[in-house]
């Protein structure tokens, strides 16, 4: 009995490597491609909805490996060049905490909602994701960069360090990561179907 049991377990388990592999490939992929679409001083993030589906068909912890990835492929890519200037301990644990807590978080929403509706779940998936993402982002502005952050801000005509965080560095880009993945939201819950009739989920 227990050896059918690991038997049946295997494929399952390879399926879901392949995928994990096949999602980091694309996480990596996107951000590079991303680090080149800017508005403002930051570039748009694409690599949401691979992260949103991994934690879905996979799991939780895979929402947080592919957030991990995520980071370091941000910081290999250039894209936190200016914070790295600035101060690189704190440039590294920001990029890698909001990149592996978007995924976690948004592995563990679905987990939460899924057994009851999983379109609902993915919707909530999809939300939390960006909204983590970013919310560690502040976090980690006003914890290493709150005086450079000052300085560029009244250099951009901010009367302080918030109002420029809030309105000159994340507003249009959070937005459009936000919109971009509930818009995607279809498509997320397409490709959880297709797992779960792959008997990946």
């Amino acid at each position: 009995m227990s050896s059918n049991n690991s038997g049946t377990a295997r494929p399952v388990n390879t399926r879901k490597l392949v995928l994990l592999a096949l999602l980091t490939a694309i996480v990596v992929v996107l951000q590079f491609l991303g680090a080149f679409i800017k508005f403002g001083p930051f570039s748009i993030t694409l690599v949401l909805m691979p992260i949103v589906v991994g934690s879905a068909m996979i799991g939780v912890y895979a929402g947080g490996w592919l957030g991990l990835v995520f980071g370091f492929a941000v910081l290999i890519s250039g894209d936190a060049s200016a914070f790295l200037a600035i101060n690189p301990i704190g440039t590294v644990i920001v990029v890698l905490a909001k990149g592996a807590l978007a995924g976690l978080a948004a592995g563990s929403i679905y987990r939460v909602i899924a057994g009851k509706n999983k379109t609902v779940a993915a919707i909530f998936s999809a939300a939390i994701c960006p909204i983590v993402n970013t919310g560690v982002f502040i976090l980690g502005c006003f914890m290493f960069f709150l005086t450079t952050i000052a300085e560029w801000g009244r250099n951009a005509g901010y009367s302080n360090a918030t109002a420029y965080i809030f309105f000159g560095m994340i507003t249009f880009n959070f937005v459009v990561e936000f919109a971009l993945n509930l818009v995607l939201t279809p498509v997320i819950v397409r490709i959880i179907q297709y797992g779960k009739d792959r008997r990946l989920t």
